[in-house]
């Protein structure tokens, strides 16, 4: 893929017939409701799929110890621009070399730096915890979307994942599938594009895996050397009915190179981000978003091979909505 952005094809979009209604939404949420499945004190969700026989088989994947970074810098120069409050990271200096050289640290007997971070805790590339959407007054598992309150998210924490994002990973790059770069804003993917993506990249998907789509939204944007409307604007993403792919194969947790995974424009006038509503609160299923996937896919293409060791911890912030991540694909 050409860093030129004149270079770059475009898949273009297809049209989205249907205005989801509420009807529509809350009948997808009844089919998919995973309430109570794992027990009525479960707060991870599907990431109970995953097994240390799954861990295991995984690690073993990693055969050529090629490691690809699939994390965003997060720097100033970052995606947000002001949606629901959210800014780029702010980066601030408490110590620095200029300090030293001026001999502000001798009384201490030793030169340093030091520095501190001011951040969204969703700005980057990021997990979302299953405290971050509610469907009408509830939570995942049935929890009250009250017990997030000011002190954070008492139940459904980001910190109960902790030690859980590790599996097999599966790349699905919908727009090399399709001939081009990257998909046009506003394209919806569908369930047949993710089977026959992944028949044409010989990839199994499997229960308990990790599921990565790749848009090309993110690398568009880089190459044209500004954001434009990357956060809450227009996106190439998963249409609503992908709710039921992801529901019946069992996957762990669904991640996407575009700051929300959905198609936007929604495919509701009714609804803001109704995809969301059902796969987070009903399904119970991590999300990952602003995922980099440009080296990863570049190699995936070349070796035809698009499964991988796939380790992405979120940070345990104690009743976190969310967490910064930076995850890693192993191969």
């Amino acid at each position: 893929m050409s860093n030129n952005v004149a270079d770059l094809k475009m898949i273009p979009k297809r049209p989205l017939a249907q205005d989801l209604t509420l009807q529509h939404i809350e009948a997808m949420a009844q089919r998919t409701k995973n309430w109570g499945r794992w027990g009525p004190d479960d707060e991870i969700g599907t990431l109970n799929y995953i097994t240390p026989a799954d861990v295991a088989r995984a690690a073993a994947l990693a055969k050529k110890g090629k490691v690809f970074s699939l994390g965003l810098e997060f720097g100033s120069t970052g995606p947000q621009e002001g949606w629901g409050g959210r800014f780029n990271p702010i980066h601030t200096m408490l110590a620095t070399g200029t300090d030293a050289i001026a001999g502000r640290q001798d009384e201490l007997k030793l030169r340093y730096a030091d520095d501190m971070i001011t951040m969204p805790l969703q700005c980057g590339t990021q997990w979302d915890a299953l405290g971050h959407v509610f469907y009408g007054d509830k939570m995942w598992n049935g929890y009250s979307a009250a017990l997030v309150d000011t002190l954070g998210a008492h139940k459904n924490g980001i910190e109960k994942t902790a030690a859980k994002m590790v599996g097999r990973g599966v790349l699905l790059d919908i727009p090399r599938y399709l001939g081009g770069d990257y998909l046009e804003d506003g394209f919806g993917i569908s369930i047949d594009d993710l089977e026959d993506c992944a028949k044409a990249q010989g990839v199994e998907i499997r229960r308990g895996d990790f599921v990565i789509v790749r848009t090309g939204q993110m690398e568009h944007r880089l190459a044209l050397g500004k954001w434009a409307g990357y956060a809450a604007g227009d996106a190439p993403g998963l249409r609503f009915e992908t709710n039921e792919w992801i529901h019946k194969k069992e996957i762990a947790a669904i991640c996407a190179d575009t700051w929300g995974c959905e198609v936007r424009p929604n495919e509701s006038t009714v609804a803001n981000q109704p995809w969301h509503w059902v796969v987070i609160p009903m399904i119970g299923i991590t999300m990952g978003e602003i995922f980099y996937l440009k080296e990863l896919a570049e190699d995936c293409a070349q070796d035809g091979v698009y499964e991988f060791f796939f380790c992405g911890p979120p940070l345990p912030i104690t009743k976190g909505c969310g967490s910064p991540i930076n995850p890693m694909a192993i191969k």
